[in-house]
């Protein structure tokens, strides 16, 4: 009886193999990637990445949102070396905290706008979303308003993928098949006006797609409605930028109501759209802010929680009968690497001016990413700050098109990512003009095969 011989080694066949007996990836398809084989990444350094293959590939989308500084970055491994050999864990429970924790959170609360000056610690997005929805709750209840329970988001919006995180997601195809959203959160129109403006002008539809949050107050209640979550920009629903007139609005609306405001700021966060905050760049002041991703250039896992001094007045006050505990955390909160990495980030965005780098290249960026739009194939651009979306005309089922130009701009030297038929841009913040450059060329070159 014949067998097939075993792939060699540290080869891509071997890894794939074991990929695939193994396992279980995030957001995938899992029976085409079986047949296809996952895509081995073995290095990186700068704004580059290189497959098991020796391929070289442009990361045009920073990781997941997330490499801003760039890969291979000494200074954040030398840190987080340093900090393992110093101190690698101790929690953050039963009164007790470590340095890097202290100096992150003092930096932290300089950096937020407003008075959001306290900061909780987990190791990501969802652990984050999860832990602002358990304050929620505290804070309306301490309040003596028991009723006010649910959380509005928005269609299509993203914000983790834990139950709570997903419910507040308003993406369809993460609840069909887990029974979400939970009771208690509810979703209200995106302010995508290209997709859904109609005839309105962009001021006009901003208007418009703010005031279904105060129609869905009213509907509700406000007496039932204890926050409204929103990315600044929503990043992976496909860049959906809101009109200028959207989000103060939005803010008039809440404080009206007394409806708390929270700004997820996982991907617009620490430079994205030229300010520390998109919610800056917006000219809102929220309740409370998601942070993680760039937070360490994704060094090291790490979500965080700002909130204001109303919110933690009422949380961590003390009531007449003795201090109020608040019953959540987790055993990661404040890991002293993952501060370490996150100090040394904040480090190399100062030191390398990069918001102010990103502001500077953000013309050029989007000016060559706009160029794109007499391609045939393309239907729309958006764009700002260094986040750009491109969406092509669709071919067939749903996707299926983004799918294929994915695979196109990858074999020609490209990373980013795709969400149906919308292609993301969100390039490191260190990239330069020959970066985006070349960007546009593989960009013009794939779209004109599609």
């Amino acid at each position: 009886m014949s067998r097939t011989a075993p792939a060699p080694r540290n080869s891509t066949a071997h890894w794939q193999a074991l990929d695939r007996e193994h396992h279980l990836h995030p957001f995938t398809e899992h029976k085409g990637l079986a047949q296809s084989g996952a895509r081995i990444i073995v290095k990186a350094d700068g704004t580059y990445l290189w497959d098991s293959e020796g391929r070289r590939l442009l990361d045009a989308f920073a990781g997941l949102w997330c490499v801003n500084v760039g890969y291979g970055r000494k200074e954040l491994a030398d840190v987080a070396h340093k900090q393992m050999l110093e101190l690698p864990y101790y929690n953050t429970f039963f009164k007790t905290s470590t340095p890097p924790a202290v100096e992150l959170t003092q930096i932290l609360a300089e950096m937020t706008p407003g008075n959001l000056n306290y900061v909780f610690y987990g190791l990501s997005v969802s652990d984050a979303n999860d832990t602002i929805a358990r304050m929620i709750r505290q804070f309306w209840n301490l309040q003596g308003k028991k009723t006010k329970k649910t959380i509005i988001a928005r269609e299509n919006g993203y914000h983790g993928s834990t139950m709570v995180a997903a419910s507040i997601s308003g993406m369809n195809y993460m609840h069909q098949l887990a029974d979400l959203p939970l009771p208690g959160f509810v979703h209200i129109v995106q302010p995508y006006w290209y997709g859904l403006g109609g005839k309105l002008s962009p001021a006009e539809f901003g208007l418009q797609a703010a005031r279904a949050l105060e129609d869905k107050i009213v509907e509700l209640g406000a007496d039932n409605v204890a926050a409204f979550f929103a990315e600044p920009i929503q990043g992976a629903g496909g860049v959906i930028i809101p009109p200028d007139s959207y989000w103060p609005e939005i803010q008039r609306i809440c404080r009206k109501h007394d409806v708390l405001l929270v700004a997820d700021e996982v991907i617009c966060g620490f430079g994205r759209t030229g300010q520390t905050f998109a919610a800056q760049s917006f000219g809102v002041t929220p309740d409370m802010i998601t942070m993680a991703k760039g937070i360490t250039n994704g060094a090291q896992p790490m979500g965080a929680v700002a909130a204001s001094e109303r919110i933690h007045d009422t949380i961590m006050g003390a009531a007449p009968e003795g201090a109020i505990e608040f019953f959540h955390g987790y055993t990661y909160s404040g890991h002293p690497a993952a501060c370490a990495a996150a100090l040394a980030t904040l480090d190399v965005y100062k030191k390398d001016g990069l918001f102010e780098r990103g502001r500077e290249l953000s013309p050029y960026f989007l000016d060559a990413v706009f160029s794109l739009k007499d391609i045939p194939v393309v239907a729309d651009i958006r764009g700002y700050g260094m986040f750009a979306a491109i969406d092509v005309h669709p071919d067939g089922a749903p996707g299926r098109r983004g799918q294929a130009f994915q695979k196109k701009l990858f074999a020609n030297g490209l990373n980013l990512k795709t969400t149906g038929d919308c292609a993301i841009l969100a390039p490191p913040l260190i990239a330069d003009r020959s970066h985006v450059d070349l960007i546009a060329d593989i960009l013009r070159k794939t779209l004109v095969a599609l």
